[in-house]
């Protein structure tokens, strides 16, 4: 699909590795690779700062990082995501995101078109969005669009 839209929707999809019951795009991610899209995982570099993003194939072998996650080595190219996919444990219907609590993807996504991809199920009424909390542009479930973030209404 991405692959297909061509250059207007960006060259550089960030994906995630899945973990604790996260939706698993690992299949969807080797095949927009083989499509032509460059993939990145996000990495810590350090706890206070932004996510980086790394530059990932099926055939990247993987070390792990924090929180045990496996990531692209630290030879990986270093690259801008124009899209990242970011995995929801919660949801709500302005767009706002309830993560693990590490804030890396709160001090990342201001400067990305974010997805966020997660289970209908985990749609709550609210997350109590706090100052910091940035909503993303779309969340999509295994239903499709399932909320739109104002960003995303504004740039159609």
């Amino acid at each position: 699909m991405l692959a297909e839209r061509g250059t207007g929707w960006g060259t550089v999809l960030s994906g995630y590795w899945p973990i604790k019951g996260e939706p698993d795009l690992r299949p969807a991610l080797a095949d927009l690779h083989r499509a032509g899209v460059t993939i990145a995982l996000p990495v810590v570099e350090s706890r206070a700062a932004p996510l980086t993003f790394r530059r990932w194939t099926p055939e990247t072998g993987l070390v792990r990082g924090d929180w045990s996650i496996p990531i692209p080595p630290p030879e990986a190219e270093v690259l801008r995501p124009d899209i990242a996919l970011a995995p929801r444990i919660g949801w709500d219907g302005a767009c706002f995101r309830l993560g693990w609590g590490g804030g890396y993807f709160d001090r990342t996504l201001a400067v990305l078109v974010t997805i966020g991809i997660a289970l209908g199920a985990a749609h709550l009424p609210t997350i109590f969005p706090q100052p910091h909390d940035i909503p993303l542009n779309l969340i999509l479930t295994e239903d499709g669009v399932a909320a739109e973030g104002p960003e995303s209404r504004t740039h159609r």
